[in-house]
């Protein structure tokens, strides 16, 4: 009988694993079952349709930054298979990557369907098998080694099991984890918006802000990038990094906290203040509400106006110092009450996840049962907004479908 891999999951990392361990070795068998009717699901919407890969981030002491949990482990995984071994991977299959200006990462088409497609047809190639609408209720191990998997249609038997699931929101859809021994990290939201119900900011929905920086009051967590307010409150990178970092702390306070938003993130406060004289010099008897020496954009502009109380058709040279000090206020520490959170149903991650301390990273496989793998965001990493979760994905996919193959060639 052939050595049998079954991957449990048809996202990015169960199909990684599940398409390298076949091409890596021919003589075994991968089965890939999948819950749902959907593969690759988040590969789909992804990016806005376009799929986010990876990120052009090509130094490992950086690249590890990016992944507020799982860092020490990631050291030793990105060793094996990292950015630039996506890119190349991709790249000699005819999926060609593009680099965008913030350093996210696409297919040269634009489409995430070419992902899709070089998965599936690399699946076709090393005689993958796909098997839907198949939920693993419980993995139990054989003597003599080896697992069989109950699931909610049949037993499946195999030498090898990867969980790829991804990210559960509940500590309890971790059962077929913690049945087997292993213990898990409690999940919470770990990518998500802030929710600001009748907050007058609301109204500029659709307004983007280049670099904004966002501090969260009474914490150390802070991120810079560009901001996106919405009808809910407030989206964009700087918001999703908050978030990320943030995950655990903000769970704690019940995603109830204020933050504080830097609009011009080239002057602190102390730094505006000092320039001032000089900007009001240059505006000179132009009105407040005509072109701000800030580039932001004009609703954004008049709304810091009105909320400091400043008449747009006032001119900069009668501007008086308490209106001063409020409009620099509002520029350099605008305040926001956060009440709840939004998060992205599709592109869902999780911080928490099975406890790295009983994975090994060079290998992807269980320390407490030989033959068991994990791969993907099932485990207790996840990174900020950017593919970089992708890349973890690719990354440990890829090694345990190399251990995998290594050691069924050596059964």
């Amino acid at each position: 009988m052939h050595e049998k891999l079954v991957v449990i999951g048809g996202g990015a990392a169960g199909f990684f694993c599940a398409v390298n361990a076949a091409r890596l070795h021919p003589g075994l068998q991968v089965l890939l079952v999948e819950k749902s009717n959907k593969l690759l699901a988040k590969v789909k919407v992804s990016g806005g349709g376009r799929c986010n890969t990876t990120h052009a981030c090509f130094e490992l002491p950086e690249l590890v930054q990016k992944y507020p949990r799982g860092q020490n482990f990631l050291k030793k995984t990105f060793h094996w298979f990292n950015t630039t071994d996506t890119i190349e991977w991709f790249a000699s299959r005819g999926v060609d990557l593009k680099t965008e200006a913030d350093g996210r990462m696409f297919p040269t088409t634009n489409d995430s369907q070419t992902i899709i497609d070089c998965l599936l047809k690399e699946a076709d190639k090393y005689k993958v098998q796909v098997q839907v609408q198949t939920g693993v209720e419980k993995i139990t191990t054989k003597e003599g080694g080896g697992f069989t998997l109950i699931t909610d249609k049949e037993n499946i038997d195999a030498h090898y099991v990867c969980l790829a699931t991804g990210g559960f929101p509940k500590a309890s859809q971790f059962d077929i984890v913690t049945n087997t021994g292993h213990s898990i990290e409690t999940p919470v939201p770990s990518l998500f918006t802030f929710n600001m119900p009748g907050n007058p900011i609301t109204e500029l929905m659709g307004v983007s802000v280049p670099e904004a920086q966002v501090k969260i009051s009474g914490t150390k967590i802070s991120a810079t990038g560009p901001l996106l307010i919405t009808h809910w409150g407030m989206s964009g990178p700087a918001i999703l990094k908050c978030s990320a970092w943030g995950a655990r702390e903000l769970a704690n306070l019940g995603y109830q906290f204020t933050i504080r938003v830097n609009w011009i993130p080239t002057y602190a406060e102390q730094d505006l203040r000092t320039a001032w004289p000089l900007i009001r010099a240059e505006e000179g008897n132009g009105k407040m509400g005509g072109r701000n020496p800030f580039e932001l954009p004009s609703r954004l502009w008049l709304h810091l106006l009105s909320v400091s109380g400043i008449d747009a058709g006032a001119s900069w040279a009668t501007l008086a110092s308490a209106s001063q000090n409020k409009l620099i206020m509002a520029l350099t520490g605008f305040e926001c009450k956060v009440a709840g959170k939004t998060t992205f149903k599709e592109e869902f991650v999780t911080c928490g996840g099975v406890k790295l301390s009983e994975i090994d990273a060079n290998t992807m496989q269980s320390k407490l049962h030989k033959g068991l793998y994990f791969a993907g965001e099932i485990m207790d990493i996840d990174g900020i907004t950017g593919g970089f979760n992708f890349q973890n994905a690719w990354t440990s996919g890829w090694i345990a479908a190399k251990s995998i193959a290594d050691a069924a060639k050596n059964a």
